[in-house]
């Protein structure tokens, strides 16, 4: 007795279970009922004396269907499964029914509901409407020939057919009872759940506002560290309630704040030793705090242990490892993301690029390697760089209105030059009355896309000038290695006095920019300045910054081009750096100057293969992961990015690997046994080393070894659909690789 309460509970559950899809549910209730009705419908069948064989089809039918059901449930076909049944319910059983049945006559127009009911629950979208259509056809079709064909409908008796009658009306009525009465219910318990989580989003909202008015450095952390958390927690396969979970404990993890006094909180510069053990108690305090919250015994989780560091050197409890709980490692990946990239009181927010270095090397010490990996996937998907505080979004606006007395008294925010051409229009005045406005353009590169005069911040963040180009055209070099300058006639008309067009393109070293106004102060009226720039390389990034002398920039708008130009549309006016004329090897060499730009044509893997290759990094490369990489793939031309491109799984030298979509399993082993740090890593491939990758494959699962600087890294792809071959090649960030050999051991 106890069991099939057990029995009944679970069902319970499963059928309410908000996190399982409302289409299975309803495909898995509907299910039950039908086996009831089938199974029923044999001693039913045995009253009215019916044929044997119709008994026994009956009877095996229902067990068939039972045995799918089950089948289909436990290895997760749903979905298959709706669509065999619904074709086995509308060609099949349906006509069994109405030859067997009685026809017309007897209880096979109330089967049909049957199959009506099933088909509007269960299916969606167009197979719906088709399945729809099919069962129309076939009952009218059974329908002609019944009246055609009397001798095919088996016949039973008048109270035989009332009696099929009344039994297929009391299954089918019973049938529509159960599933109403489920999605009523379902309706009401839906409303419960959403009023209860209206209250407690609110409570919480209300719970956030409170720290944020008293952490004025910190406003809007906890919502983002919660989106941050909830897309962690997403991609590391978590169920939608779990992520949901994740996503409220995480908003609530700063909450004992509220306890830690506003001077401490609020204080500009770094904390002293003592006020830094007494911000720590708010790990301690939120956990009190949200201890009372009984209904959510989870919440408490983050607030505890959210400072826990993975190496043990955390607070309050110094947990190590798997021994912090998950939610918490999962939310302090995305706790310090967001501390990194926001603002503070000592120092601007930390460029994403320096932030993703932090991951790399802080993965297995202060974070877990699994979720600080996922951090570093989120951050190379994150090419607009949006997730950031709001307040620090790095991009030009409309509505800046840049005011510039001295030279580069002030300098507006870069926008980037990629192939994609970039339309500026500006009006540029004078600062004061008497004054010659001179507005220029500086053409720079920098993590952060601003421009600096500060020596730390040159270095912190790689502030490097290629020029300084002034609206009349000429050219103060600084870095690049040529500059050429022409007018043009224009094809403006119609500019008022002072307003500009500026249109700024660049491909690979070289960028293009053409300066165009109505302003006879420089001879411009109705000509073009045309600048063409020769980069030291292709690697570095390039933004321009408005600025000038004695002018006010305004009324500024941008359009970005929606292609790319071609590879010949800037005039060359420097030769091609090149780290590759050297002599090739199976294949041709390849240099690597951003990432993942370039890739090596497609290898098929096989059993014992290896690739040798000599590997240097770019003079540009500054970064962890300006190194080799290997990404492992499928497409029908072998090459990245071809017809039917399916990336399995990218393997980094540095020790990352990144599985991409649900067609493959991936699992990492990196082992750093006589590893001497970040820096001789970076020293490392500056100077360039010869690299093996080693692969053996069995059927679908192929694993790639390699080990250099002290790095081991052993990466295992189990592909999990059929192609037509496995491949491997080559790239990297920011790298040169030459003499690439293929060999079978």
């Amino acid at each position: 007795m106890s069991s099939n309460k057990g029995l009944i509970a679970r069902i319970r559950r499963y059928v309410y279970d908000s996190s399982v899809d409302l289409k299975e549910r309803t495909f898995m209730l509907f299910s039950g009922a039908v086996l009831v009705a089938l199974f029923l419908a044999v001693p039913f069948g045995i009253i009215m004396r019916e044929p044997f064989s119709a008994t026994i089809s009956t009877f095996i039918g229902a067990v068939f269907f039972t045995l799918y059901v089950v089948y289909a449930f436990k290895k997760k076909h749903i979905r298959t499964a709706k669509i065999v049944l619904s074709i086995i319910l509308v060609f099949i059983f349906l006509p069994a029914m109405f030859f067997t049945n009685g026809g017309v006559e007897g209880g096979a127009p109330i089967w049909l509901l049957l199959g009506t009911l099933y088909i509007a629950m269960i299916l969606d979208g167009p197979f719906m409407v088709v399945m729809f259509i099919c069962e129309a056809v076939v009952m009218i079709s059974c329908w002609v020939a019944g009246y055609y064909f009397p001798d095919l409908v088996t016949k039973y008796s008048t109270w035989g057919n009332y009696f099929d009658t009344i039994v297929a009306l009391f299954i089918v009525s019973a049938i529509l009872c159960v599933m109403v009465s489920f999605q009523i219910r379902l309706y009401h318990r839906e409303e419960e759940h959403k009023n209860t989580q209206r209250l407690f989003t609110q409570t919480a909202t209300a719970l956030v506002s409170a720290i944020d008015a008293k952490d004025k450095y910190t406003h809007g952390h906890s919502a983002r560290v919660a989106e941050y958390s909830k897309k962690i927690a997403e991609l590391a396969g978590k169920t939608p309630e779990e992520c949901e979970q994740i996503y409220y404990v995480a908003l609530l993890h700063d909450v004992g704040k509220i306890g830690i006094p506003e001077q401490i909180i609020n204080k500009v510069g770094r904390l002293d030793e003592d006020e830094y053990n007494i911000i720590k108690q708010h790990t301690v305090m939120g956990a009190q705090i949200l201890q009372g919250i009984t209904a959510y015994p989870y919440l408490s989780i983050g607030a505890h242990f959210h400072h826990e560091r993975y190496d043990g050197r955390g607070y309050p409890d110094s947990l190590k490892g798997e021994d912090i709980p998950e939610i918490a490692r999962i939310i302090s990946v995305a706790d310090s993301y967001d501390a990194m990239t926001s603002s503070r009181s000592y120092r601007e927010p930390i460029p994403q690029q320096k932030v993703r270095e932090e991951f790399v090397e802080c993965s297995g010490t202060q974070f877990d390697p699994k979720f600080a990996n996922i951090m570093i996937h989120l951050i190379d998907d994150d090419t607009k760089y949006k997730m950031k505080e709001k307040d620090v979004i790095n991009q030009p606006t409309i509505d800046d209105v840049l005011v510039v007395g001295n030279h580069r008294d002030d300098v507006s925010t870069g926008i980037h030059i990629i192939p994609n051409a970039v339309t500026i229009n500006v009006t540029a005045g004078p600062s004061k009355a008497g004054v010659i406005p001179k507005p220029s353009l500086i053409l720079f590169d920098s993590l952060d896309g601003r421009y600096h005069d500060n020596e730390k911040e040159i270095k912190d963040l790689l502030y490097f000038e290629y020029c300084e180009i002034g609206f009349d055209g000429q050219v103060i070099n600084a870095n690049a290695r040529n500059t050429q300058t022409r007018i043009i006639d224009s094809d403006e008309g119609g500019m008022r006095p002072g307003r500009y067009k500026i249109y700024a393109v660049r491909m690979k070293d070289h960028v293009l920019i053409r300066i165009t106004g109505s302003d006879v102060t420089y001879g411009i009226a109705g000509k073009t300045r045309e600048i063409i720039v020769a980069l030291p390389d292709s690697a570095r990034f390039s933004y321009i910054g408005f600025t000038g002398t004695d002018c006010v920039i305004s009324d500024m708008t941008i359009e970005r081009a929606g292609y790319p130009i071609a590879e010949d549309y800037i005039p060359r006016i420097a030769e091609e750096i090149s780290y590759i004329n050297v002599p090739e090897g199976d294949i041709p060499n390849i240099q690597i100057d951003g990432y993942r730009l370039v890739s090596t044509k497609g290898i098929p893997v096989r059993d014992n293969m290896s690739i040798s290759f000599h590997t240097m990094s770019l003079p540009t490369a500054r970064l962890v992961w300006h190194c080799p990489m290997c990404v492992i793939f499928s497409s029908d031309d072998a090459t990245v990015h071809g017809t039917n491109y399916k990336e399995f799984a990218l393997m980094r030298l540095d020790g990352e690997t990144w599985k991409a979509g649900n067609d493959a399993d991936c699992s990492l082993l990196v082992d750093r046994h006589d590893f001497a740090g970040w820096d001789a890593w970076k020293a490392a491939n500056k100077k360039g080393y010869d690299c093996t990758i080693n692969f053996k494959r069995d059927g679908n699962k192929v694993v790639a070894y390699t080990e250099n600087v002290g790095i081991s890294v052993k990466t295992t792809t189990e592909i999990k659909i059929d192609v037509d071959e496995i491949y491997v090649a080559l790239s990297g960030d920011q790298i040169a690789l030459t003499n690439i050999r293929i060999t079978d051991s």
